[in-house]
């Protein structure tokens, strides 16, 4: 994605180590960032802003779960699934 979400891959595995646990680096991809960035803005004007970063760390939980029950799943699968409920809560409000 960028070298700043290069770094902070890293550093997940490097914490996660310093756990007793050795992760895949995690990674970014460009459509999953801009589905989630979509989310943060509709959780933080449908709610309260600071529900944004929760919503999209359930997002990233939900996204895991689905790769572990489907291991074939595609990055642009995760972004739609993230797309989906981002519409719904979108639907939910109007004007927005």
């Amino acid at each position: 994605m960028n070298q700043f979400f290069e770094a902070l891959g890293q550093d997940w595995v490097e914490a996660a180590e310093r756990r007793g646990a050795g992760i895949a680096k995690p990674g970014l991809d460009s459509k999953v960032a801009l589905e989630l960035l979509e989310l943060a803005r509709v959780a933080a004007h449908t709610q309260e802003r600071r529900f944004a970063p929760l919503t999209c760390y359930l997002a990233g939980i939900a996204a895991e779960r689905l790769r572990a029950a489907k291991p074939d799943v595609d990055e642009a699968a995760l972004a739609e699934l993230i797309q989906e409920v981002r519409q719904k809560l979108e639907r939910e409000i109007p004007g927005l």
